[in-house]
């Protein structure tokens, strides 16, 4: 049986204003109607398979559950990374657990932010990797290549075997353009996907012989996990003390049971918002136009739009995002600077690096219409039965007021039901809480006052969602 592994860290910074620190782009719609996380399970469809483990960063853990919940997803668990640790250790984290059942399944490792136009092909190369897997191979999945990408590490391929199979010559860094273009005229390179399928005891084997101090850490964080909900938390002080490194630099470069299966299966890591529009669907002018936008003499550009209408006259070769708090508007030759961007939000501290404008939490979203000098307007909504925790802030009141839905509130020693238009007002330093007793979203408005609005001025009593 396959045990999928989804790999929900980064941050895909190159697709800043719409991937952030705290919603990266495997959370983002980006190709189609479903998340990239959501379609990377989608895409299982064809294949037997268990329900996945996924891994993801502490932070991220209610955005994944979100989206499982969404579409009414079963997982085996969403194991928590204390900190990252780069791909070897949270691959051994998952065999670790896989096996604690005294199973040993294959492993089939992917990342939540790929996009793969044919399904079909996908699911026959996994297929054939089966084949040498279940022989005690270690298989990685080689990217047909359709352009001499310098963006991407490229394997060479070796001896042919069975089942479409080959071993693994060796791998490549990124190439400069001209060696990319020698690598493409031969015929035995292919683009490095990422993915792979394994036994767990295989990778669990190799890690012992090539990277024993990874592996030693990894089941020391094991030894003591804690389950929340779907959550499994490792052992924080061990999993710290882990190595930093890839599956490819800590086994799958060392091992002498490598094989490479081919994939032509329109494959993108969608890196940029060049590699968006290559793969997004187009006009007539080569333009890829999402959400409301009116493009006139434009051409090849790539313009998304997430809250207001967008207008083009007389561009080439552009991409333009657009959300509530951020534009960004870049030749597409040049979008992989992008980065600089986010690390000057970084550097000067702005909100702009971390999070969008409207933020979700496990309980709902909200978003921030309007600040100033001590004051902030949030528009919050509140899914049915879901609560905030139970807190107190030192330095700011709130006035709630209910736009829509039933609040019960606890403010002080009372207990209040709201409905439509009706108000309550916290004063500072008061205990309080917000629930959704109904079956329809509470939507309300928040105003804060005070000398200090940040959102670490929050000193929780109770949480269901285990945040105290």
């Amino acid at each position: 049986m396959i045990l999928p592994i989804i790999m929900a860290g980064g941050s895909g910074s190159r697709l800043w204003p719409l991937s952030r620190q705290m919603f990266p782009k495997q959370f983002l719609t980006l190709h189609g109607t479903s998340s990239m996380l959501q379609t990377t399970v989608e895409r299982l469809s064809g294949l037997e398979h268990a329900p996945a483990i996924v891994i993801c960063n502490e932070e991220h853990r209610f955005s994944v559950a979100e989206q499982f919940r969404l579409k009414n997803i079963p997982n085996n668990g969403i194991i928590l990374e204390p900190a990252g640790r780069n791909t070897a250790p949270a691959i051994a984290l998952a065999a670790l657990q896989a096996m604690k059942s005294g199973q040993d399944p294959l492993l089939l490792v992917l990342a939540a932010d790929h996009v793969i136009k044919n399904e079909q092909a996908f699911a026959e190369s996994v297929e054939q990797a089966k084949v040498h897997a279940e022989a005690g191979k270690l298989v990685t999945f080689g990217i047909v290549p359709t352009a001499p990408e310098v963006g991407y590490g490229y394997i060479k391929r070796g001896e042919e075997l069975s089942n479409a199979g080959y071993s693994v010559a060796e791998f490549v860094e990124k190439p400069n353009q001209a060696t990319a273009e020698s690598y493409l005229s031969t015929g035995d390179y292919y683009w490095n996907s990422g993915m792979f399928l394994f036994k767990a005891s295989r990778y669990l084997a190799e890690l012992k012989i090539h990277r024993p101090d990874i592996l030693a850490a990894c089941e020391k964080a094991m030894t003591d996990t804690k389950s929340d909900l779907d959550f499994i938390r490792v052992d924080k002080v061990a999993f710290e003390s882990c190595p930093d490194d890839s599956v490819d630099y800590a086994v799958m470069e060392k091992t002498t049971d490598a094989v490479v299966v081919p994939m032509d299966c329109g494959w993108s890591d969608v890196g940029s918002w060049s590699a968006l529009w290559e793969v997004s669907d187009k006009d007539a002018n080569g333009n890829a136009l999402i959400g409301d936008v009116i493009a006139i003499d434009t051409k090849n550009t790539l313009v998304h739009a997430q809250e207001k209408l967008v207008a083009t006259v007389g561009l080439e070769d552009i991409a333009i995002v657009e959300t509530k708090d951020a534009i960004l508007v870049s030749k597409l030759s040049e979008v992989q600077k992008v980065k600089k961007i986010v690390e000057h939000l970084k550097a000067e501290e702005r909100s702009e690096f971390k999070h969008h404008r409207e933020v979700y939490r496990p309980w709902g979203a909200y978003d921030s219409i309007d600040t100033g000098e001590r004051f902030q307007v949030k528009r919050i909504t509140v899914k049915p039965g879901a609560k905030l925790s139970v807190q107190m802030h030192h330095h700011r009141a709130e006035h709630w007021i209910v736009v829509s839905g039933t609040a019960k509130v606890t403010n002080g020693d009372k207990d209040i039901l709201l409905t439509e238009n009706q108000s309550t007002y916290i004063p500072v330093g008061v205990i309080h809480a917000l629930e959704n007793p109904g079956k329809v979203p509470l939507e309300l408005i928040e105003v804060q006052s005070g000398s200090y609005l940040g959102e670490d001025d929050i000193v929780r009593f109770e949480d269901k969602y285990g945040r105290v």
